[in-house]
């Protein structure tokens, strides 16, 4: 593996970010730096811990403490209750979205961008919302609220998702993600498309040379998002669905005459499609290309309708229509891998009265991206993951190799997870 993103060069880049933060937004003991509580939540995701009160309790131990150091750079461990103190005020956007972008920017010098180039020279990024957090007791001035008919409230926090993929590779290179929250003083619930639209102010900001195909649900599909997507000169491939589009559709089906149809290992892909109608009467001067599409097997047929800006041919369909499918991946690779795989996307490890809740969201992202980095770059990670056999088993391996060896630096832990460890013989301790 490039020695760029090496895992010790991601923590160095990661702690780099942290220590730079000035200390006086921790008001609390100065014992404890911002950077140590900093890294050592990073390092509760990075282990895949299931709650932090069982990392509090684990890292009491001088073995613990000695590999939360030489792994993880953390010079002082704060307690739980402190720690949640101390992040509660750390604001996520203005501090923690930088680790986002060094990341991003040492992946561009090592080269690996081009793995993931899909069309034009321009790269997937699927757009999606999730939700993190739900609650009818715990909340803070920043969550969302939903009022049922009872009279009851319900709390929540979302945030929008987005990451770079490529229908070739299972991995999912994520963005910064944008909080679907409401701002200070602010009244009325956030929604996606307001996230969506700071998301993108945020991504020509911080990546203004790079050009995307951007995918998302049927929410998208709508004038004004794909009008801004153009003035950002990125491209879009978007679901759209006859309700929503009645006026497109009636053309589409009136007027479409180009269709194609291939077959490839039992699978029949068809396919129709016509380019330069406008989306609706509303936004004459929003032109798009229509392409539907049907996957038929021998047990089931399946079916998409897609706008795109993507000039649409014989040779260009099957293309972009694995990218329109590929918006999955914002939801099972990344998504569904922080709830499902041992990231407890779900579990609610602090909500605090301020940024608490979205700070966890924040560290468990980058911990997440380090992750897919490592899967798509590093050499000795997809071989332990080969050995081992699935990710949960991977994780859990590296908390017991932490937890019972004295681990000197990242090379050796990876080499042990690769090729294997030697035993050592188990004794009590008599003192």
């Amino acid at each position: 593996m490039d020695g760029k993103v090496s895992t010790q060069n991601l923590i160095n880049i990661i702690y780099d970010v942290f220590a730079a933060i000035p200390d006086r937004v921790n008001k609390l003991c100065r014992d404890i730096k911002l950077v140590d509580s900093l890294m050592s939540g990073y390092a509760l995701f990075s282990l895949k811990c299931p709650s932090l009160l069982q990392f509090d309790i684990g890292f009491r131990k001088d073995l613990e403490k000695h590999n939360l150091k030489t792994l993880f750079k953390v010079e002082h461990v704060p307690s739980d209750t402190y720690m949640r103190e101390v992040l509660d005020e750390v604001d996520p956007q203005k501090y923690l979205r930088k680790v986002f972008n060094k990341l991003w920017a040492n992946f561009q010098r090592g080269k690996f961008l081009k793995l993931l180039e899909f069309f034009g020279g321009r790269y997937l990024m699927p757009l999606d919302g999730t939700g993190y957090f739900y609650s009818d007791k715990v909340h803070c001035e920043h969550c969302c609220e939903k009022h049922h008919k009872d009279g009851s409230v319900s709390y929540y926090h979302q945030m929008l998702g987005a990451a770079m993929v490529h229908p070739d590779y299972k991995i999912a290179l994520p963005f910064a993600p944008e909080p679907i929250m409401k701002s200070d003083g602010a009244k009325k619930n956030d929604c996606e498309r307001r996230a969506a639209g700071r998301f993108l102010d945020a991504f020509k900001r911080e990546h203004p040379h790079m050009k995307m195909i951007v995918t998302g649900d049927s929410l998208f599909s709508n004038g004004p998002f794909i009008k801004r997507l153009k003035s950002d000169a990125h491209q879009f491939i978007l679901v759209a669905k006859e309700l929503d589009h009645k006026y497109l559709f009636d053309e589409f089906r009136a007027l479409a005459k180009d269709e194609y149809e291939t077959s490839q290992q039992g699978t029949k892909h068809r396919f129709k499609f016509m380019n330069g109608l406008p989306l609706n009467d509303s936004h004459p001067d929003c032109i798009v290309n229509v392409l539907e599409y049907w996957e038929e097997t021998k047990n089931k047929t399946q079916h998409w309708v897609w706008v795109t800006d993507i000039p649409l041919s014989k040779e260009t369909v099957f293309q972009v229509m694995k990218g329109g499918r590929a918006r999955c991946k914002i939801e099972n690779e990344t998504f569904n891998t922080l709830k499902n795989q041992g990231y407890h996307f779900e579990h609610n490890f602090g909500h605090g009265k301020n940024h608490l809740s979205t700070v966890f969201a924040y560290l468990m992202n980058i911990a997440f991206f380090v992750d897919q980095l490592r899967q798509l770059c590093c050499k000795k990670f997809k071989k332990a993951l080969a050995r081992l056999g699935s990710k949960k088993a991977l994780w859990e391996m590296q908390r017991t190799l932490f937890f019972g060896y004295y681990i000197d630096d990242w090379e050796t832990l990876m080499n042990a997870l690769a090729d294997g460890h030697k035993g050592a013989k188990l004794e009590f301790n008599s003192s």
